[in-house]
This record gives C-alpha cells, sequence and structure tokens, in this order.
C-alpha cells in the first residue's frame, strides 16, 4: 500500500488536513511524490519512513483526520541535568526511569509507532505506552543517550512529550471534565427547545403547513448537537477501530446516526409519510452525556485515594540559608538543607531534628492517634503535621524518595493495573459489542417486514441499551477502590494480581523474629563459665556488638549501657560478621568470637559442658543463647528473650479456623522456635534456616502445590518475599522494602495482614458480583428491547444506570473496615 489509508484527496499526506495554497511542503516517499501541510508534517513523515516505521500509516483507518504534531517544549535540554530528573526519575546508576505525558496520542497505532520508534534509539530498554492515561514509561541507560534526546526522538516522529506531574495530570483531568460539561449544557440546551417542536408536533402541527418548518428547526438543533456534543462517543468508536477492536461507544455512534440519518431523509425529501427523530437524537445525547458525567464523577471520588495522599505533602518549605527564613517551593529543597517548621504546620520532608522539640501527628504514617514527641536526633516524615513547637530539622530524602512519595507511587501502580481476571473482561468487550451490533441488525430486519419506525426505534434501542461498559469497568474499578482503602489503613498494595492471589493463598509462612515477636530484643540471663567475671565478659562482648546492625547485637550493647559498663573504652579491631552465624574481633589483644554453637564448633572451640546443661531449659522458654569465646576458649552464654507480638495469637488463630496451614520460619535453634510456635497454638516449625536459605522453604512448600504468602520484616528476609506467591513486608514507614515485597504494611501490626485478607477476598467477590450485575442487566434488558418493549430514551436512562450500580457497588468496598 503506497497511499497510506487515512490521507484524503487534496489534503496532507501525514495528518489528511487541507493543504493552505501558500503551503509549498513536498518530499518523495515511497517512490511518489507526496504533499503536506506544514514543515512539521513533512518532518514527521520523512522521519517515520526513515525508521523503517511506515507501517503507522496502514494502522490508521480510511477517513479519520489525525492532528498536525504539536510543538516541543521550549528548554528541553533542562531536563538533562540530575538535579531536574530527581524530580521525575528512578535511578539505579546510569538506568532510569521516568514516566512521560505525551501531547498528540490518538490511537492504538499512536502506541504502535512511539513504542516501535523508541526501542530502536540507542540507550532505550524499554518504552510502555498507557493509551488511556497517555502516559510513556521510559526506561532509559543515560549515558548513552540524554533524555532531551529521546523527547526530540518522540518530537521527530510527531509528540510532544515532558515529564509526568501528578499536579499537570490533575489539571488535565478537570479540563477533560469542563469540556465535558460544555457538550452537557449544549446538549441540555438543545433538548429544552427541541421538546417545544415536538410538543407542536405531536399537537397537530404535523398534518397542516407547518409539519415541514417544524422538521427543518429540528434539523437546525439536531445537527450542532450531533457533531459537538456527540464528538465523544465518534472519537471513541473511531479510536477504537484505528486500534483495531469495537468499542462500547460504536453501538452509541450507530444509533445516533442511523436515527439522525433517517430522520434528515423524511426531512430533506419532504416525505408524508415518515417521522422525524430529531428529538430521540438530542435526548439521548443529553442522557448519555449525563450517564458519562456521573460515572467520571463517581469513579473519581471512589479512586481519590491518591489525590488525598498527595494533599498531604505541602507545596513549599522555610528553609533556612544564611540565618534567614525563606520560603521556597518544596522541590527546591535538597538532603542537607534545614527546614524551620512552626506549630500547626505540615512537615513538608523526612529528616532528622536538629534543635527544638515538639509533638508531631504521624496518623497517617502509624494509625496511632496520640501525637509522638520529638527533639533532637528522632526521625520526621513528610506529611505529618507538627503539634506546638518550631523544629529545625536536616533534610535527609529528596522529594521523590519520601516514605508519602514512596506510598503515593505505590497507589497509583497498584490503581492502574491490571489483575488476570480482567483479561476475562477485556477479551469479552469487543466480543459484545459485534454481538450488540448483530442483534440490532436482526432486530431491524424482523420489525422492519411489519413496521419501519418501530424497527429504527427497537434496533437503536438495543445498539443503546447494552453496556459493555459496565462490563469493561468491573475489575478496574474494585482494584482501584480498594487499593485507596488499603493505603488509607497503612495496607500498600503493589498491583491488582496481588488482590486476586492472596484470596487464593493455602499456606502462610511467618519469620519469627521481628514478625511474631516484637524484634526488641533484651538479655535475661548471662552465664558465664568459672572463673570469668560476668561485668568483663558483658564489656568485651559490647565492645564486639556495637559495630553489629543485629537485634541479638542492640540487646547485648543496651544492657551494657544499662548497667553504666564502659564498653567503648575497650578497642576492637578486625570486626568481622558471618551472615546468619556471628560476628569476631580483637579486643585489648584477645580474639572475641560471638554467635551460635554451631558457628564456635565449626571454629574449633570445645563448649562448656556446665554451660550447655542449661542451655535446652533456656530454650524451652523461648530464649535465643549467644555463644561467647576468649582466645578459643568458652567463656559465656547470653540468653536473650524476645516477647510476642500483642496481636499474633489472635491473627495465628484466625488464620487456622480459616483452614489456611501455618508455618514458622526462624534461623533461631528448633527448641526457640518450637517453644514460640507453642505459645501461639501450634503450627510447623522450620528452623536453623540461613536467610540465603529461607527462599528454598517457600520453593518447596510450592512445588507441593501451596499457594504461600510470605510474612516477613521486609529486610532481612528479601528472597523469600520475591520467592513467594505473596510477599508481605511489616514496616515501620521508614524501612519499606517496597523493591521486594508486594504488599507492605505500614503500620507495622500483625492484625494488618487479616485485614489485607479480607480486603483481597472483598475485592475478588465485588469484581464477580459487577461481572455477574452487567449480565444479568443485559440478559433482562436486551430482550426488552428486540421485542420494541423500551424505547431509545429509556434504553439511554438504563444504561448509564447499570455503569452507576458497578461504581456503586465497587465503592462498597471502602466500607469494609468500618464494622470492624
Amino acid at each position: 500500500m503506497t497511499q497510506h489509508s487515512h490521507s484524503i484527496a487534496g489534503g496532507c499526506f501525514h495528518c489528511g488536513l487541507p493543504i493552505p495554497p501558500e503551503a509549498d511542503f513536498h518530499a518523495r516517499l515511497d517512490a511518489a511524490e507526496r504533499d503536506f501541510c506544514c514543515f512539521g508534517c513533512q518532518s514527521v513523515s520523512a522521519a517515520i519512513y526513515e525508521a523503517g516505521l511506515q507501517g503507522y500509516y496502514q494502522r490508521t483507518p480510511e477517513g479519520v483526520l489525525l492532528a498536525p504534531p504539536p510543538e516541543l517544549p521550549k528548554d528541553i535540554d533542562i531536563y538533562d541535568f540530575d538535579e531536574v530528573q530527581q524530580e521525575f526519575t528512578t535511578c539505579s546508576g546510569d538506568v532510569r526511569d521516568i514516566h512521560l505525558l505525551v501531547e498528540g496520542i490518538h490511537c492504538a497505532a499512536c502506541v504502535w509507532l512511539i513504542e516501535r520508534g523508541l526501542q530502536r534509539t540507542p540507550g532505550v530498554l524499554s518504552a510502555d505506552v498507557n493509551l488511556a492515561a497517555k502516559r510513556l514509561h521510559l526506561r532509559w541507560d543515560n549515558s548513552r543517550s540524554k533524555l532531551s534526546d529521546l523527547i526530540r526522538a518522540l518530537g521527530r516522529i510527531g509528540y510532544a512529550a515532558v515529564p509526568y506531574d501528578p499536579e499537570s495530570a490533575e489539571g488535565v483531568i478537570q479540563k477533560s471534565n469542563r469540556a465535558m460539561l460544555y457538550r452537557l449544557f449544549f446538549a441540555g440546551f438543545a433538548m429544552m427547545n427541541m421538546l417545544w417542536i415536538s410538543i407542536a408536533l405531536y399537537s397537530g402541527a404535523d398534518q397542516d403547513q407547518f409539519r415541514q418548518f417544524f422538521h427543518w428547526i429540528g434539523l437546525a438543533l439536531a445537527t450542532p448537537t450531533l457533531l459537538y456534543a456527540g464528538y465523544p462517543f465518534y472519537r471513541g468508536a473511531f479510536g477504537g477501530l484505528r486500534g483495531g477492536h469495537l468499542t462500547m461507544d460504536m453501538p452509541i455512534a450507530i444509533g445516533l446516526s442511523v436515527t439522525y440519518a433517517y430522520s434528515l431523509y423524511v426531512t430533506v425529501m419532504q416525505s408524508a409519510v415518515g417521522e422525524v427523530y430529531f428529538d430521540t437524537v438530542t435526548n439521548l445525547i443529553f442522557v448519555i452525556l449525563i450517564g458519562r458525567y456521573l460515572e467520571g464523577m463517581f469513579r473519581h471520588q471512589a479512586v481519590s485515594a491518591t489525590k488525598r495522599l498527595m494533599e498531604l505533602q505541602p507545596r513549599v518549605a522555610i528553609v533556612m540559608r544564611d540565618g534567614q527564613e525563606q520560603m521556597i517551593p518544596i522541590r527546591g529543597v535538597k538532603p542537607g538543607d534545614h527546614v524551620l517548621i512552626k506549630p500547626g504546620y505540615k512537615v513538608p520532608v523526612d529528616g532528622v531534628v536538629l534543635e527544638g522539640s515538639s509533638a508531631v501527628d504521624e496518623s497517617m504514617l502509624s494509625g496511632e492517634s496520640a501525637p509522638v514527641n520529638k527533639s533532637a536526633g528522632a526521625q520526621v516524615y513528610a506529611g505529618t503535621v507538627n503539634s506546638n513547637g518550631a523544629l529545625l530539622v536536616e533534610v535527609k530524602a529528596q522529594l521523590q524518595d519520601t516514605t508519602l512519595s514512596k506510598i503515593i507511587r505505590l497507589v497509583e501502580e497498584a490503581q492502574s493495573s491490571k489483575a488476570p481476571i480482567q483479561r476475562l473482561a477485556d477479551t469479552i468487550v469487543p466480543w459484545f459489542v459485534l454481538v450488540t451490533l448483530i442483534c440490532a441488525t436482526i432486530t431491524f430486519f424482523i420489525w422492519n417486514s411489519h413496521d419501519f419506525e418501530i424497527a429504527l426505534m427497537a434496533a437503536t434501542s438495543v445498539l443503546i441499551i447494552t453496556c459493555p461498559c459496565a462490563l469493561g469497568m468491573a475489575t478496574p474499578m474494585s482494584i482501584a477502590v480498594a487499593s485507596g482503602l488499603g493505603a488509607k489503613h497503612g495496607i500498600l498494595v503493589k498491583n491488582g494480581l496481588v488482590l486476586e492471589t492472596l484470596s487464593k493463598v493455602t499456606h502462610f509462612v511467618f519469620d519469627k523474629t521481628g514478625t511474631l515477636t516484637e524484634g526488641k530484643m533484651s538479655v535475661a540471663q548471662i552465664l558465664v563459665a568459672s572463673g570469668q567475671d560476668e561485668r568483663e565478659v558483658l564489656r568485651q562482648a559490647a565492645a564486639v556488638e556495637r559495630f553489629s546492625e543485629h537485634s541479638a547485637a542492640k540487646a547485648i550493647v543496651a544492657e551494657t549501657e544499662s548497667r553504666q559498663l564502659l564498653h567503648r573504652e575497650l578497642e576492637a579491631s578486625d570486626f568481622h560478621a558471618t551472615a546468619g552465624l556471628g560476628v569476631q574481633a580483637n579486643v585489648g589483644g584477645r580474639c572475641v568470637l560471638l554467635g551460635s554453637a554451631g558457628w564456635l564448633t565449626q571454629q574449633g572451640i570445645a563448649l562448656d559442658a556446665t554451660l550447655q546443661a542449661k542451655v535446652h531449659e533456656l530454650e524451652m522458654l523461648a530464649m535465643s543463647c549467644v555463644y561467647m569465646a576468649q582466645d578459643g576458649k568458652h567463656v559465656a552464654i547470653i540468653a536473650l528473650a524476645d516477647r510476642l507480638r500483642s496481636d499474633a495469637r489472635q491473627l495465628v488463630d484466625e488464620l487456622r479456623a480459616a483452614g489456611i496451614t501455618l508455618t514458622l520460619l526462624s534461623g533461631d535453634r528448633r527448641p526457640v522456635a518450637e517453644a514460640v510456635a507453642r505459645q501461639l497454638g501450634g503450627m510447623e516449625v522450620i528452623a536453623e534456616v540461613l536467610p540465603q536459605d529461607k527462599d528454598q522453604v517457600i520453593q518447596r512448600l510450592q512445588q507441593r502445590g501451596a499457594v504461600v504468602a510470605m510474612v516477613g520484616d521486609g529486610i532481612n528476609d528479601a528472597p523469600a518475599l520475591i520467592r513467594a506467591d505473596v510477599g508481605i513486608a511489616l514496616g515501620s514507614g521508614t524501612d519499606v522494602s517496597v523493591e521486594s515485597a508486594d504488599i507492605v504494611l505500614m503500620y507495622n501490626e500483625l492484625d494488618k495482614v487479616r485485614q489485607a485478607t479480607q480486603l483481597s477476598r472483598r475485592t475478588l467477590l465485588t469484581i464477580k458480583q459487577n461481572i455477574g450485575l452487567s449480565f444479568v442487566y443485559n440478559a433482562i434488558m436486551v430482550p426488552l428491547a428486540m421485542m420494541a418493549r423500551v424505547s431509545p430514551l429509556v434504553a439511554a436512562i438504563s444504561m448509564p444506570i447499570s455503569s452507576l450500580i458497578v461504581i456503586g457497588n465497587a465503592a462498597r468496598i471502602r466500607t469494609l473496615f468500618k464494622r470492624q
């Protein structure tokens, strides 16, 4: 095909628009001379052919006009500066991710062109276009291509792109809503005026000399209404055709067109037999637009969790520079800056308090309504509220790296994701539309043998009343509402697949330390060998453990400091840690080791028999034992206790009652882990497992056919969380392992595991209900319309009601936790 399908004779080869007389833009493409309306279209078309992407033109249907290419944004070179990119990108060295808002996307052909065009650009690792949001997710190697080069590459094939900013995106939504309102008001005005004409015609005016006059007035009102107010339906229908599939706008566009065309025929031919239905056209457009506007409004309310979260982020901050207060935009604040937070103000950044003391409301992160006291050295988080004192805070994280920003990103990703059940709806909708068109055609031919106008109205009713939109919204609405509700209650869900999978979990695996227990170990007993001084042993142990981040190390250091033993005076060198086994260092010229019994044995150290005799008794009390040796001699055992979380037993009991298999996974010795399991009412115990081997345990369970959810602290258990079908990480809101976990529990409460499970089951149930409601509605209403028992206006009223029912049912998910 040498001439692309959407080019119109005498028009621009690229966009199809008329060529101005003064234009002189030509190019030889495919061995033929092509004419263009402007230099932009000429350049874009040449670039498309040079890149071998002319298949784009075969993907746009005949008669559909594209817009000329938009102008590139000015000063795009500023996007190459790392300081500017930090606002929009996530980086892993030179590999960077960004979301771009793209102007000029019309259809699936544009998606094809952008993705193919960019994938051939050096440095581009992936390019994925979201047609609905007109956003491009781009991953590239910054050392090979600059961001400005990629934006220019988009410009060469006809698209203008800027980094995605949620605030500007919100503005786009408001602009779209305004445009919808204008069309709605126009259709309403036409409908009210058309009402008087209809009254006149039904009152007998269609029998005298004024019949044709009223018909022409109706035509004058209906024509601009169809072209302007009805434009969204035609745009949606043609957009679907360009993408090679039928959309929910297609039956509406056909119904409006056929009704208008018949009325136009009666008016122009001055037929004395037929009736005009211009009032039906305007009424249908008005009623359907009302339904669309209500759908958009309720949908926006149902998924407004992201907007509410974004509102928590202050737009400005008071930065102290040269002793002066400066109010600057939040994006201008950098790590290391000192920010003043006055009483009653929101904390704009994540940071550490340098001066001052106050109480801060952290309920949006911790779920605790009581304010938390903050003084020098304490951490504060963006979006929390400073209550009664001024704080001077050193900024520790950039805007996009704050805890609040991570939450917003997770919620956005979850709301835009698809669950597997949605594939069913996505597959059915185009076929659904096709069946609608077939049913309407059958209806018309059946009734046409009796009465043409009844046939026309019945077929139009069938086209209007079928509602694949309810089916299409059944899944995404439920997932979007569930994701927003989860975020409000501290349950961050990565995507819709997780919600569906969690509802099917048959096996829960719990990490012990920091998950079922508080993870705040304390020294319960110190057993020393004969001839050893307990205080000196503890000092030396603390001198080594102060270099470790392990919870056991922190407990030993805390005990030493509580006894006011001066362990920091001891010089420790050559510190070395072996993950999951122990640590060692030279203290005062002596080699000190602390770790498990097995590790000391591997080092050739004989265990003290007297001390060993007491170990079993300690482990039966769920105490963990740390063995200590000096210069190859076993000198002490330090017993550590860790309390169960207060809500652990309740969660385990509820999961067990639901028929879910439970496993306790721990690196501790088996007697300790079994003692904890007994306190929880009993469960399978897999103990003495190194962190790097936990994922193998999950894999073995999956090989047995189990759907496994792993609950861990999100840091040490990363491999296991990734391996599990659903990884659930408990986090304090700061150490959130969003990379490894599918669900992050911000409030650090085990009860949130139960709530997450409930949320997933309720979401899946709602999705099934919505799909069922959509089918029931169509199964009842379509036969009635085919029987000519439903008028087109009643059909137009019924259609949006079915969508609103689906939206309302999805919104009911928000009541899930109100009864608890």
